[in-house]
């Protein structure tokens, strides 16, 4: 797959592998610096949930890697028999408007119709404008009022049914 003129690598990781730290790192000093919390809160909170549940059989956690180097990601976990949940998705600050995030969420979505999941669920934060644009973007459903304001909101739930498509011969 390559994004521009590079090539990029989609790997599936645990969450203690070195390429998922930058992830980590990352989504810790963008949730402090956003909701003007601790890092050392965030970064804790990220790197003790329980990394089982971003493995197989129920979830996975993909790192797209670039020369070597993890240039976005994401995760997904059971929400139900039917519904994976989105979370973690994250382009690297030096990465980001170049379709990475859509690369993330396409590959994420294959990986849970492999799974058996038909549905993806997924909160983003209410400081968090440019995620919601990619959601809204990649034909995800607003579960909320988009009218209302964003901090009167609070996570902003949405959904994505997902659609096997038919093979032509």
């Amino acid at each position: 797959m390559t994004a521009g003129s590079r090539r990029l690598e989609v790997r599936t990781v645990m969450q203690d592998d070195p390429l998922a730290a930058p992830l980590l790192e990352e989504l810790a000093y963008e949730y402090s610096t956003r909701y003007e919390r601790p890092f050392e809160e965030q970064f804790e909170a990220l790197t003790t949930h329980p990394g089982e549940e971003f493995a197989p059989p129920d979830g996975a956690l993909l790192i797209l890697v670039e020369d070597g180097e993890p240039v976005a990601g994401g995760a997904f976990r059971r929400y139900d028999e039917t519904t994976a949940e989105l979370k973690r998705i994250w382009t690297s600050a030096g990465h980001r408007r170049r379709g990475l995030g859509r690369i993330v969420l396409a590959e994420l979505e294959v990986e849970a119709m492999m799974r058996g999941y038909t549905r993806i669920y997924l909160t983003t934060g209410w400081r968090q404008p440019e995620a919601v644009a990619l959601y809204l973007a990649a034909d995800y459903t607003a579960l909320f009022d988009p009218t209302r304001p964003s901090e009167e909101i609070g996570p902003h739930p949405f959904e994505k049914h997902l659609i096997r498509k038919a093979h032509s011969a």
